[in-house]
């Protein structure tokens, strides 16, 4: 390159250029570098969130291994009184009970068959539940009395199984917090109802993303003897 007096201008050596373009690229590469950590980190922290917000939902797995929470009103609370027609055509009451701890069993009703493989499995396992505390078992449902008392007689049951089809008593208990239809049917919810009216245990197992709908009795009993209140 020539200046105005017609002599020629040197360029910087080749080394120096060669050191400015090695320093170009590693700034670049550092750039990078930097970017893909920030990129990883912040991959980390989602899944994190996310695994914190499934494990709210799921709940904890406790002795039974099956995950589950507890709704409200939940242990320490008074049990809502009720009073609702059974499969039998027979009114029972919350009250009928007092002075005997009663597990109340929420289900999904006729269109879950495995909700009646619970009933199944809880009454073969009468001795167990007694020695647990346990004094009857009273399942609830929101279908209609007639059709629940055909389903008792078809699968031979024993356990009163209690008709509620507003919903009342089911929203009482925000047992219908828990289910795969939505809020109008029940989960599969246990609500453990001392001899004097006051809640000691609950566990709702039907919740998202986990919709059990059947756990063997001696699984919920596990989590019933860590769980329960005096």
């Amino acid at each position: 390159m020539s200046n105005s007096s017609g002599t020629t201008a040197a360029g910087p050596p080749a080394t120096e250029v060669q050191q400015l373009r090695n320093g170009s690229t590693g700034r670049r590469r550092a750039t990078i570098i930097g970017v893909a950590v920030l990129v990883v980190f912040a991959v980390g922290v989602l899944y994190l969130i996310y695994q914190s917000s499934q494990n709210k939902q799921s709940g904890a797995a406790g002795n039974s291994g099956y995950p589950h929470v507890a709704g409200q009103p939940r242990a320490g609370a008074t049990a809502p009184a009720f009073t609702l027609p059974s499969g039998s055509g027979a009114q029972v009451s919350l009250a009928d009970f007092r002075g005997k701890t009663v597990l109340l069993y929420f289900q999904e009703g006729l269109s879950c068959e495995p909700c009646w493989d619970q009933i199944k499995d809880l009454e073969k396992h009468q001795t167990e539940l007694r020695t647990a505390g346990v004094d009857t078992v009273v399942s609830i449902t929101t279908d209609p009395a007639n059709l629940i008392g055909r389903k008792v007689t078809d699968e031979n049951l024993s356990t009163p199984v209690l008709s509620d089809p507003t919903l009342q008593v089911s929203r009482a208990y925000q047992a219908n917090q828990y289910g795969m239809m939505g809020d109008m049917r029940n989960g599969h919810s246990f609500v453990l109802v001392g001899p004097d009216g006051i809640i000691r245990w609950r566990a709702d197992y039907g919740g998202a993303p986990n919709y059990t709908m059947f756990l063997p009795t001696d699984r919920m009993l596990a989590d019933l003897a860590r769980e329960r209140t005096p």
